[in-house]
């Protein structure tokens, strides 16, 4: 659970440093979004080697080298004097704590019976879910009161209990269980998953397919991914063992799972910057609104963990749907002279919707998977759910831009600067007579049409989320896996 924390916190607590940062090390804010892709980056990379290595030389000491290294990058990030030493450290922590949120799932899976994993599970989704939520808020207080130093070394006390509860009580495994290493599928998952995080993070400042880099990078990607599929489908020792592709359960859940981290983790990434760009909301301001989210999302996973095993987890999933589509249809009728209630409000019950949907997901997907792919299955499962939330939001973005772009050009149109009646409706700082009431009119255009912008990305959210719910068709009822004679010895 400590280990969660730690590395779902760390996703997105230095998002709201980075312009401190930026100040200290001498960096434009285009460089300083290299602190956060080369993490993404290294993460996304490492991930998938989480089965094997696990299986190669154990889960304890897989573990405790995780936490070691991902407390050691953070203390160093912290006493960074240069970007280029930063960006060093983060690819460092990215690598060590890839393994961390899938290991400590299959763990979880591992020792508990079949009747407590669905209580086991909501807790310990709670803390992956509440990571995100809280960084934000947690890193604005972070550098508003000490320094944006602080957002790394919280991370040293967690990290030093984290290691210490590992060493003393996790059970040690030999390791040494890992097949045939699969150089080619790899190296080949590691490009695609490289080039993609490239173009999906670098896309909105170089114009997305207006630029040669994105369209090369785009490229390889689709090459990677091509002979990772390819070559997975012909050999006979493949990257990720073919168990996982024949499992019904396990593709469906992490398809629905990827299509999941498209719609509901792009509102996370979509709402500070609205809060403190257009409605004047401070970091800590905009993070203290965003709490309720999490807060819903934690009293869902109490809920949720007590009807595990009672209620068909595919109804569980519907509701959550449900509840989830009726908090973005509340979001479509948000405009600019509202209070922080209804934020407060849609998030609450956006973040109870997500609640019910992590657990029952994970459980339905592992359910029907063998014991000896799960370290393999959580690995996969987790980058393709990392994967969906990347695309999400960078294409949630790319689809807000240009609404906003859209919006901005017709309202501009409908105000000619000979018109009586709208000039009648200017105050005297707006008028169009001047060069300064002129800027004055552009930039409350640009606010509307940015916020109309949100409202058109919200209504596409609501659209995919009815497009995602007949995959509910396709799972099938988990069944314990384990039966009584496989459950583990304490």
């Amino acid at each position: 659970m400590l280990a969660t924390v730690m590395t779902s916190l760390d996703t997105t607590i230095a998002n709201v440093a980075l312009p401190h940062m930026a100040g200290s090390v001498s960096a434009s804010q285009d460089q300083m979004t290299w602190v956060l892709t080369s993490y993404i980056i290294a993460a996304a990379i490492m991930t998938p080697l989480t089965g094997w290595l696990s299986l190669r030389i154990g889960r304890k000491l897989m573990f405790l080298v995780s936490i070691a290294g991902f407390t050691a990058a953070s203390m160093l990030c912290g006493v960074a004097q240069s970007l280029d030493q930063i960006v060093a450290y983060r690819l460092i922590q990215g690598i060590s704590g890839a393994a961390l949120i899938p290991l400590s799932q299959a763990v979880v899976l591992d020792i508990f019976p079949p009747g407590q994993v669905g209580q086991v599970m909501a807790i310990w989704g709670a803390a992956t879910m509440l990571g995100p939520i809280l960084g934000p808020l947690a890193g604005g207080w972070l550098t508003d009161n000490l320094s944006w130093r602080w957002v790394f070394f919280i991370n040293l006390p967690v990290g030093l209990l984290a290691f210490a509860g590992v060493l003393a009580f996790m059970a040690r495994d030999r390791g040494g269980e890992a097949r045939r290493f699969d150089v080619l599928g790899f190296s080949a998952l590691a490009i695609f998953i490289g080039a993609l995080q490239l173009a999906l993070d670098r896309g909105e400042t170089k114009d997305w397919l207006g630029s040669r880099e994105i369209w090369a990078e785009t490229l390889i990607a689709l090459g990677g991914l091509y002979v990772f599929l390819v070559h997975t489908a012909t050999t006979d020792h493949p990257f990720f063992d073919k168990a996982l592709a024949r499992d019904r359960n396990f593709v469906t859940c992490s398809i629905f799972g990827f299509l999941i981290g498209i719609l509901l983790f792009s509102t996370m990434a979509l709402m500070p910057p609205v809060m403190q760009g257009l409605m004047g909301y401070s970091v800590f301001g905009a993070g203290l609104v965003m709490m309720p989210r999490g807060l819903g999302t934690l009293a869902a996973m109490f809920i949720v963990g007590r009807l595990i095993g009672r209620v068909d987890t595919r109804l569980m999933l519907a509701g959550a749907l449900a509840i989830s589509a009726m908090s973005i249809f509340m979001m479509t009728g948000f405009d600019l002279s509202m209070d922080a209630s209804p934020f407060v409000i849609t998030g609450l019950i956006q973040g109870f919707g997500m609640g019910f949907l992590f657990v029952p997901m994970s459980v339905t997907a592992f359910a029907t998977l063998r014991p000896g792919v799960r370290a393999e299955g959580a690995a996969a499962f987790t980058l393709i759910r990392n994967i969906g939330s990347s695309v999400g939001i960078s294409m949630m973005q790319a689809f807000d831009t240009r609404e906003a772009a859209i919006a901005h050009a017709d309202m501009a149109a409908r105000l000619q600067p000979g018109d009586p009646v709208a000039a009648a409706g200017f105050p005297a700082a707006m008028s169009p007579a001047t060069s300064a009431g002129l800027a004055a009119i552009n930039g409350e255009i640009t606010r509307q049409a940015s916020f109309l912008a949100l409202i058109d990305v919200f209504r596409l959210m609501l659209f995919l989320i009815l497009a995602v719910t007949p995959l509910l068709l396709v799972m099938r009822a988990p069944k314990p896996a384990l039966g009584p004679a496989e459950a583990p010895a304490e």
